[in-house]
């Protein structure tokens, strides 16, 4: 067995939790993965969750089929889409009592808290790359750290280099973070390697529908996420292969546009300047360009 070869940074209220919030340190440690620019600028110091677009902190477009969005959108109803994003993630999973579960890219925990609440884990590590993510997760979910310690845990981490040993979790998840990721083939490998044999996967995020060229390039002309870094265009036949190549079987990935779209777009237009670039997602999406997924996949038992 492979253990890994680093201890991963935990935080807990007992030990870690300081008085006042700690001074983050920007340059990664030397036995972590870089973070990529625009992922420590999004969420450092720009703090993408506390942006209007993503009220509540889950930071998701949401999942709105239950949401009446003809009538005027809440921020009540943008929680819910968010939440609602988490459950229809977590349904895709067989029933979770008694088993360990790994959200990669938890953020501000919040989502790590509803699947732990709602679904039965009987522990739950939600592991983030950002220092400052895993301080507000922390703050976020003080109550349930304190309530429920031996419960949930949030890990320092990259998604391409988990700091867990083989086997360790029955189900691995992960909401909209994998646009982030670096190399797709790595995070594969990783999401194998820390599943348990007959283990079970779950991936949500938004993805160029193919590989036909120039899909980078458009994306980058109407969207600053692209242009910037921040997310990359991974084609959803990349992110299923990645998976399948790693030895998962069962990869299959499902369009969920249809109740993502146009709800995310009237919050945008609800919430910031009618014109301003992130009303572009739903025109690439019209135009073929962009599609959200759930893809899902099984490490073989023996």
């Amino acid at each position: 067995m492979r253990l890994p070869t680093r201890s991963p940074r935990r935080l807990t209220p007992e030990s870690d939790t300081p008085k006042e919030a700690p001074k983050v340190t920007q340059e990664p440690q030397p036995d972590q993965r870089p973070i990529p620019p625009a992922v420590q600028k999004a969420y450092g110091a720009a703090d993408l969750g506390a942006n209007p677009l993503f009220a509540g902190g889950f930071i998701n477009f949401g999942h709105w089929q239950a949401i009446d969005t003809t009538a005027g959108l809440s921020q009540e109803d943008r929680v819910r889409s968010q939440q609602d994003m988490y459950r229809h993630v977590l349904e895709a999973l067989p029933p979770a009592g008694g088993s360990r579960a790994l959200e990669v890219g938890s953020g501000t925990g919040v989502g790590s808290a509803l699947a732990l609440e709602e679904y039965g884990f009987a522990h739950l590590t939600g592991m983030d790359i950002h220092p400052q993510q895993l301080i507000r997760a922390q703050e976020c979910n003080s109550r349930i750290l304190k309530d429920r310690p031996d419960h949930l845990d949030f890990v320092q981490g990259a998604a391409e280099d988990m700091p867990f040993a083989d086997g360790e979790f029955d189900y691995l998840y992960s909401v909209e973070a994998a646009q982030h990721f670096s190399d797709l083939d790595a995070f594969g490998r990783e999401t194998a390697r820390v599943l348990r044999p007959g283990g079970h996967a779950v991936v949500a995020s938004f993805f160029t529908t193919d590989d036909a060229p120039g899909r980078a390039k458009r994306l980058a002309g109407l969207l600053d996420c692209y242009a910037n870094g921040l997310d990359i265009a991974h084609p959803v036949t990349h992110v299923v292969d990645a998976l399948a190549r790693a030895g998962l079987k069962g990869t299959r990935a499902v369009s969920i546009g249809p109740s993502v779209w146009q709800g995310w777009d009237r919050w945008i237009a609800h919430v910031s300047e009618p014109d301003g670039w992130p009303r572009n997602f739903l025109r690439v999406h019209e135009e073929g360009v962009l599609d959200y997924y759930v893809v899902t996949a099984t490490r073989p038992a023996p």
